[in-house]
């Protein structure tokens, strides 16, 4: 473990300025460490040093190392947090405890009928294509309310708030119209139907998370800055 102190300093830094946001917002937000750039032994050692909520992109990575740390003693939250295929859902339902990407009416479908199957209930969040681009998933804004009524239908999904990446920009602050946006529809949402729980906005990785905090994120999805050594 010595030899990942710079897991442990990493770590540590980012907790410490999101408590300061905390405070100076009054409001919780949740890190998911994002692990795709670190290592299997990063991995081990970052939920040893405290890292409770782990983001996997991809569902086969999520599955294995979920296995890895179940082997070691360790249970972290796992987050599905890339763009997830109808096809790979039954390689993680049983795993999962958040799907930050549905945007679709035949995921949801998937994830239904593969949560019925082991009779659990799972958390969602709805993907906002904030930035309207066309190579990406996410709902259109100006659908994610029609998208979160259809959901209500679905008995095994708890639709818990919604996510988004937005464009890739130059700047962090060029990002906050699209947090803002974003921001809004959750709000507006929350106030007309609630959502479950206390509510979910996931926004803001390792080069913006700054702006989407002052935006209103609950949740931050941090990967490069916590393996740098």
């Amino acid at each position: 473990m010595d030899s990942y102190t710079y897991i442990k300093e990493n770590l540590e830094s980012v907790l410490s300025e999101i408590s300061d946001y905390e405070r100076k917002y009054g409001r919780k937000i949740t890190l998911v460490s994002v692990t795709k750039s670190g290592t299997d032994d990063e991995l081990s050692a970052l939920v040893r040093y405290g890292a409770e909520n782990i983001g996997e992109n991809r569902p086969g990575e999520l599955r294995r190392r979920a296995e890895l740390l179940l082997a070691e003693g360790l249970s972290p939250s796992l987050h599905e947090i890339g763009n997830l295929q109808r096809n790979k859902v039954k390689y993680i339902i049983d795993r999962v405890s958040l799907i930050h990407s549905l945007d679709s009416i035949s995921l949801a479908e998937e994830i239904e009928r593969q949560a019925k199957k082991i009779d659990r209930t799972v958390p969602v969040l709805i993907e906002i294509n904030s930035g309207r681009e066309e190579n990406k998933g996410g709902v259109m804004p100006e659908c994610a309310e029609e998208f979160y009524l259809a959901l209500k239908s679905f008995p095994h999904l708890l639709v818990s708030g919604l996510m988004t990446m937005g464009p890739v920009c130059e700047k962090p602050e060029d990002s906050r119209k699209y947090f803002r946006l974003t921001r809004e529809i959750f709000e507006d949402i929350g106030k007309r139907h609630g959502w479950y729980g206390d509510g979910i906005l996931s926004m803001g990785m390792s080069d913006s998370y700054r702006v989407a905090i002052e935006e209103g994120s609950t949740l931050v999805r941090i990967g490069r800055r916590l393996f740098v050594k």
